[in-house]
């Protein structure tokens, strides 16, 4: 490697103060111990607490929609959006191949079946343009339902994925929902913090899904929260996270089968305590954004990812795209070896052996992507 990638290296190590610079680790610099400690002292701390309220409650108003459901992780809030929304078994869900794997698994865990999309370079998300096309060609209505020609199966939703915190094209996509018939359900587990059209993402949707994992920006240890502005919706996500149990004071009667995903009040206090860091998080971001930029301005093979037109994205994972001359691989030992941890996207869904035969259009983006895009370190940190 050229001298450029080393001092590239050795700058990301200054900045942080490290010798060895994680991807992305949790930021613990507010009240976190105090809400936490209050939650052990009350003795109140699995999945039914003033904590988990207040988040819920929190939550809500900074997304901008009227209710917020915290569940155990973005999965489970991926899974039981699919299923409120009326996905059934062998439905189909289009959602893109350039996702992590809980999109594809959420749509699985309910016996319906991915059905992969391609990619804009301008957003790293769901191409509305190449999906209308496509949808033209590949599906017709019966009884007002939208069904695939090709293996007979409804199509039943639309999950476009943030990715990496980016907005992927909001409008385009809500235009197909409405031209098809289709409900929106956006996977916003990378995108708190992030707007389209100074909208929220994670509002768009029927019913949207957040993620708290670790490595997210705000954290609540594991996570995830569905987000919605449909109070029935909502009910009905909360009832069937909480085993379906009808409530009473002390019988145990349930309705349906339902779901043990209720986020414990003590994952809910440390989330209370994120929440509130969350602008000076997004601040170091961008911040931080603007140190890669001028890090990277002299790469001839190389530039930074950055927010699309008519959006503010919270930059959960810097993102380099290399040309496609160069060599993915060897920069990622190079960074690895050398101190600074990278990453490549995951592998695209329709490459993965349980999701191979599933339906998908022509997904040429999605597969140049895989071979020029690598993260790099996306702690917030303040930058001087």
């Amino acid at each position: 490697m050229n001298d450029k990638w080393m001092q590239f290296t050795q700058d990301i190590k200054e900045l942080y103060k490290k010798d060895f610079v994680p991807l992305h680790e949790p930021t613990f610099n507010g009240n976190e111990i105090k809400y936490v400690t209050e939650c052990i002292e009350s003795g109140w701390v699995s999945s039914v607490g003033a904590y988990v309220t207040r988040f819920e409650q929190d939550l809500a108003n900074f997304v901008g929609a009227k209710r917020a459901v915290a569940v155990v992780n973005g999965t489970a809030a991926l899974h039981i959006a699919l299923k409120v929304v009326g996905v059934k078994p062998k439905d189909e869900v289009l959602m893109p191949s350039l996702t992590f794997i809980a999109t594809a698994n959420a749509a699985s865990y309910l016996g319906a079946v991915p059905h992969f999309v391609d990619v804009s370079m301008k957003t790293l998300g769901m191409d509305s343009e190449k999906l209308h096309l496509y949808l033209e060609q590949i599906s017709e209505f019966r009884n007002g339902e939208l069904y695939n020609k090709q293996t007979g199966c409804r199509i039943a939703a639309i999950v476009p994925m943030h990715t990496f915190g980016h907005p992927a094209d909001i409008n385009g996509i809500l235009e197909i929902c409405d031209r098809y018939n289709l409900p929106l359900v956006e996977d916003a587990a990378e995108s708190l913090g992030s707007y389209y059209n100074k909208k929220h993402t994670g509002s768009f949707g029927k019913i949207n899904a957040f993620s708290f994992n670790g490595n997210k920006i705000i954290t609540t240890g594991g996570g995830g929260a569905l987000v919605t502005d449909d109070e029935e919706l909502a009910d009905y996500a909360k009832h069937l996270t909480t085993t379906a149990k009808v409530p009473h004071k002390w019988e145990y009667e349930h309705d349906s089968i339902g779901y043990n995903y209720r986020m414990p009040n003590i994952n809910a206090a440390l989330g209370c305590a994120q929440l509130e860091k969350m602008n000076t998080f997004i601040q170091h971001k961008r911040d931080l954004t603007e140190f890669y930029k001028i890090a990277l301005s002299d790469f001839a093979d190389s530039e930074l990812f950055t927010e699309p037109e008519n959006a503010k994205s919270n930059y959960w994972l810097q993102t380099i795209l290399l040309d496609g001359s160069k060599n993915r691989d060897e920069i990622l030992r190079f960074l690895n070896e050398n101190g600074v941890m990278s990453r490549p996207i995951w592998k695209p869904m329709h490459q993965l052996p349980m999701f191979k035969e599933c339906p998908s259009m022509d997904l040429n983006v999605t597969e140049q992507l895989n071979r020029r895009l690598i993260n790099i370190p996306s702690t917030p940190v303040e930058v001087k």
